[in-house]
């Protein structure tokens, strides 16, 4: 969970979380969304893939992105028990 919220943290990967959001897409299309260079772009997709925020899946030459919506089903459901947890002191 701790590399996930580290992840996390950065706005261009908050961001492109967001792209992600609307659908699969390339890094290259990632990147038209972003005034930095492509290997930084690799950067964070690699950080958000260690942290399994995204998947890639090979499609002939392009890897395509996208979210993996288990890990943001596991985050909610951790939320909710701190949460839970919090709400008993009151």
């Amino acid at each position: 969970m701790n590399d996930t919220f580290k992840a996390l943290a950065d706005p261009t990967r908050r961001q492109i979380i967001n792209l992600l959001r609307e659908g699969d897409l390339t890094a290259g299309e990632i990147a038209e969304h972003f005034d930095i260079s492509k290997p930084s772009i690799s950067h964070h997709l690699n950080i958000l893939k260690q942290a399994d925020i995204i998947i890639d899946q090979r499609q002939g030459q392009f890897i395509s992105y996208s979210l993996n919506t288990t890990v943001f089903q596991d985050l909610i459901a951790w939320l909710l028990r701190f949460k839970s947890f919090a709400g008993k002191d009151e």
